[in-house]
């Protein structure tokens, strides 16, 4: 059998398995000290087992499932299901065309069917520690500890069968001779920590903790382009479909933009952005009609975000989003939605007001018992209608992946979960007025 191949599962035999109680893991819509300062909420009927008919991973699966109980459909998000993995750590994640991938130390990159959570296969390499996974239609790109990607070719048929087929490695083997002797000194010597895909024009983008990047036409497998981009490892690559601008963020404190020379394959830096010496761990990007939004986690707390200017590349920093204890390590956006998953172990909610700079917290995810290290979401659709958010996110806890819905159709009715560091401050100053007016807080 060949070395890097891709397994499609058996059905599993049948194995026991419990429901888990949901506080045991610390999935909440509000915590107890915001009870007394947040309106009320409707109380959490008698709870009813979901999927309980899901099999569970296959018998030779290093995961665990355990399914969790259906809280009242009027909250804003809960957890669906969670998965525990026993060794290793969870690196990266990404979704396309149904089906969840996870990276870890192991060399099998595992396939997972939305939204159930169900096994559907893995695709093994000779290599493991899968730093960043990116997924676009039918393709994946991977990478590895030995310092090369893998692109894949998937699908899942109506039967629900999955295939995949490895494409290629970059570098491939005849191409380390002829480009990288030319420029040996940007071959990569460290982790490849991110990558981007610029749909228009085919092109890969990877980001190295050698402070370099590389770019690769997906279509032939030739680096097109190389370059040292900061002064320190980065962390975080993102790419605006729109114009195909890159956006680079390092350990460095800064955000780079960069641009392609037009009809030529070099790229130019055309800004820099930093408003912060702390290390910048993710970037996202959140564009819709008429509006671009930069956002950036640092390892301070703080989530800047910038937005561009309507008739230029400009882009104006709008502020920062504060409540993170300690460093912002993810971060993901959709529609107005922005997801953050921090080293304090919460994962917060955000949401953009239209036409405006204002944003505020709509949820704090008690999500994992250790960093939050990755998280993505996607739209749940039914019949061409938004039903809600599936949110995703792997902690360094090194014990589970979590999963979350959110109810779009109450996004815009409730009032914002009320974050636990705005309802200490308001505690204090409550306590405050207290003293020296001496009189009840309103």
């Amino acid at each position: 059998m060949h070395q890097e191949d891709i397994k499609p599962l058996q059905p599993p035999s049948p194995l026991s398995f419990t429901t888990t109680p949901l506080h045991h893991h610390h999935c909440r819509q509000i915590s107890d000290e915001d009870l007394a300062l947040s309106p009320p909420h409707a109380s959490t009927p008698t709870p009813t087992t979901i999927y309980s008919l899901m099999p569970p991973p296959s018998p030779d699966s290093p995961w665990t499932l355990s399914p969790l109980q259906t809280p009242s459909p009027s909250l804003l998000y809960h957890c669906i299901a969670t998965l525990h993995r026993h060794e290793g750590t969870i690196y990266s994640l990404a979704v396309s065309k149904g089906i969840l991938f996870t990276g870890s130390d192991s060399r099998r990159i595992r396939a997972w069917k939305q939204p159930e959570c169900t096994e559907r296969g893995y695709l093994k390499s000779k290599s493991g520690e899968v730093k960043s996974i990116l997924a676009h239609g039918n393709m994946l790109f991977t990478s590895h500890k030995d310092l090369k990607v893998r692109i894949w070719n998937f699908n899942c048929t109506s039967s629900d069968q999955f295939k995949a087929k490895k494409i290629t490695t970059l570098p491939p083997r005849n191409s380390i001779l002829s480009f990288w002797s030319k420029t040996r000194h940007n071959k990569p010597k460290d982790c490849i920590s991110c990558m981007a895909y610029y749909h228009a024009e085919g092109l890969l983008y990877t980001g190295s903790w050698d402070n370099s990047v590389n770019t690769w036409r997906v279509s032939d497998n030739v680096c097109v382009d190389s370059f040292v981009a900061h002064e320190d490892q980065i962390n975080g690559i993102s790419i605006n479909q729109d114009d195909g601008c890159v956006f680079t963020c390092s350990s460095d404190g800064s955000i780079r933009i960069w641009r392609r020379l037009h009809q030529q394959s070099s790229h130019t830096l055309t800004m820099t952005l930093k408003f912060q010496p702390s290390p910048v761990n993710a970037l996202t990007l959140s564009t819709s009609v008429g509006s671009c939004f930069l956002y950036s986690g640092s390892s301070d707390g703080l989530i800047n975000f910038w937005e561009k200017e309507k008739f230029s590349s400009r882009f104006n920093h709008g502020g920062f989003l504060q409540g993170h204890r300690f460093a912002v390590m993810c971060l993901a956006a959709i529609e107005k939605l922005v997801f953050s998953g921090s080293e304090d172990t919460t994962i917060r909610v955000w949401r953009r007001e239209e036409g405006s700079c204002l944003h505020e917290c709509l949820a704090v995810v008690d999500a994992h018992r250790g960093p939050v290290r990755c998280l993505t979401a996607t739209m749940e659709v039914e019949k061409v209608m938004v039903m809600g958010f599936l949110l995703y996110s792997a902690g360094f806890d090194q014990t589970f992946k979590m999963k979350m819905r959110i109810n779009s159709g109450m996004e815009y009715e409730m009032s914002p979960v009320l974050s636990p560091s705005w309802v200490e401050k308001k505690q204090l100053h409550n306590h405050s007025n207290n003293t020296h007016h001496h009189h009840p807080f309103h």
